[in-house]
């Protein structure tokens, strides 16, 4: 079982939450399993997650929000300063954590759980993109359980989603070697590229991971992958 003698509870009162809100002390903070990391994002990322933005702009177009503040292509770093200060103050208000995801120490992606709603719901939304260079290697799958047991066993949320186009196939595999359900489709769910588009509802909760998701993603790649001897 997740240990939990290190746990830190505090209070906090927040317009929309109903009153006072208990949560755990978890963040910011680095989480590592082997070449795989999330750390928070820094104000000195901005050139190389331009550079990553713009060398995979047509792999990300296809699954990405429409988002006039962060554009894949722009000649400046405005948009990821921008990106840097809403996402540190949604995360000072228990409200998102945003990690850059990082293979071998590089940056590789960014991995955020956004929409946190506190009181009887204790849930949010995962979301995810990975530079298609390492795409395949097991980073997001990896990156995404660790968040999952982070969330879960130190922060305290019950339920997560991941809301993925139908279409987005990768996307999908991700989810679903970690064991999500699939829940059914939202109808024009999104503002992607150019268009509403339908998306399909994975989730997990809690309960569906009582030992951890990270032991049990480990556990399964050795079994798929045995080192060779």
């Amino acid at each position: 079982m997740p240990d939990f003698s290190g746990t830190i509870w505090r209070s906090d009162m927040r317009p929309g939450n109903h009153g006072t809100v208990e949560r755990l002390r978890g963040w910011p903070v680095t989480l590592t399993e082997g070449p795989v990391g999330l750390r928070p994002l820094r104000h000195r990322d901005a050139a190389v997650w331009r550079e990553l933005r713009v060398r995979n702009a047509d792999w990300l177009r296809p699954w990405e929000p429409t988002n006039p503040e962060t554009p894949l292509f722009r000649s400046g770093l405005g948009p990821y300063i921008s990106m840097v200060h809403t996402m540190r103050r949604e995360a000072r208000h228990g409200l998102a954590l945003p990690w850059v995801v990082t293979h071998e120490d590089d940056f590789a992606g960014q991995l955020t759980i956004g929409a946190i709603v506190w009181g009887s719901a204790r849930s949010a939304q995962i979301g995810y993109w990975v530079d298609r260079r390492v795409a395949g290697r097991g980073v997001i799958p990896t990156a995404v359980a660790l968040a999952v047991d982070h969330c879960f066993f130190t922060v305290g949320l019950h339920r997560l989603e991941a809301n993925i186009r139908p279409e987005n196939t990768a996307s999908r595999r991700v989810v679903e070697k970690l064991g999500f359900r699939e829940e059914g489709i939202r109808r024009r769910h999104l503002h992607i590229d150019g268009a509403w588009r339908d998306h399909i509802c994975y989730a997990l909760t809690v309960e569906d991971v009582p030992g951890g998701l990270r032991a049990r993603w480990l556990a399964e790649r050795k079994q798929a992958f045995p080192r060779r001897t």
